[in-house]
């Protein structure tokens, strides 16, 4: 288990395929991502990376943290979380954590705080329809109407549907895909969309109901202080070669002919079979209603024999 990222959302936009087809995808930024400090197994029971993201004035950091920060020797964060990882996935205190920490077509969850709606009523909220919007129904066509019994409980139970603060969550969304990353500018392109407003922060990490991605790097992607990150940008506006996905090829004409001529035989065979039942049916029908008669016949025999001799 390897740690994740923090990010600034900046937006959504879309890139394209070499086919022309277009992917709507999440940018989010790596800011001056680095490593604050270490969780160990025999001092704090557990191992984890403590990460910092952005810059902070020093003035609006608390003088515990100015501290730490200091035997850390990096600057005041903005941003802080912890990440648990495995023994062999510690980082050193001071490393700097790259967008190629993730590869393009893999996997990933990220979590973050919904936007903020404000107090909301029940139609917005809960998707409630109302009350009429016609006669009858007198300035209250968005109410959510009744929300209790009578006296017996004489109550409102708890977590009832109602008008309230909306929005605002922790909430994490799985299996999102990465199409491409930009170590240049420390931008990772993310398919689809994620919790939160633009400008907030989120976290990044390995999706936990999928194998991690082989090309991933382990236990990190840093950015080494010897060899910097190259100059040259990959090319604009692409989705990564990794994370394409081929469409599924139609069938030819000789396939929709054949799948055509194998259905009209299975009606075929299917109009025989029915009416093969059919035919069994009016026969059994036929048979019971015979016997019935021969029955009759035969008591009415009986009975006349017994007519005769009385």
């Amino acid at each position: 288990m390897r740690t994740g990222v923090i990010a600034r959302k900046v937006g959504m936009t879309r890139l394209f395929q070499a086919d022309g087809r277009h992917v709507p995808v999440t940018v989010l930024q790596l800011e001056d991502l680095q490593v604050v400090g270490r969780r160990e197994a025999d001092r704090d029971g557990y191992t984890a990376v403590q990460l910092g993201a952005g810059k902070a004035k020093a003035k609006n950091v608390a003088k515990p943290q100015r501290s730490a920060f200091g035997k850390a020797k990096v600057e005041p964060k903005a941003k802080l979380a912890e990440f648990r990882v495995a023994e062999d996935g510690l980082l050193d205190v001071g490393a700097t954590i790259s967008a190629d920490h993730f590869v393009a077509g893999q996997l990933v969850d990220v979590c973050g705080v919904t936007q903020g709606k404000g107090f909301a009523g029940a139609m917005k909220r809960w998707g409630f329809s109302g009350l009429r919007a016609t006669h009858g129904v007198s300035v209250s066509h968005r109410s959510h109407g009744s929300t209790g019994q009578r006296q017996d409980p004489g109550k409102v139970f708890k977590n009832k549907k109602m008008a309230g603060h909306m929005g605002a969550r922790n909430r994490t969304q799985q299996n999102l895909e990465v199409v491409r990353t930009d170590p240049v500018r420390g931008l990772i392109f993310i398919k689809g969309s994620v919790p939160g407003s633009k400008g907030g922060w989120v976290a990044v990490e390995d999706a936990v109901k999928v194998p991690r991605n082989e090309s991933a790097p382990y236990p990190a992607g840093l950015v080494s202080k010897d060899q910097p990150v190259e100059a040259e940008a990959p090319a604009a506006g692409l989705v990564d070669d990794a994370a394409v996905h081929e469409i599924p090829a139609l069938p030819g004409d000789d396939e929709v002919a054949a799948i055509a001529a194998e259905q009209e035989a299975g009606g075929a065979l299917d109009s025989e079979t029915e009416a093969a039942a059919g035919e069994a049916a009016e026969g059994e029908a036929g048979d019971e209603g015979k016997s019935g008669d021969e029955g009759k016949s035969a008591d009415d025999a009986k009975g006349a024999d017994e007519s005769k001799e009385s």
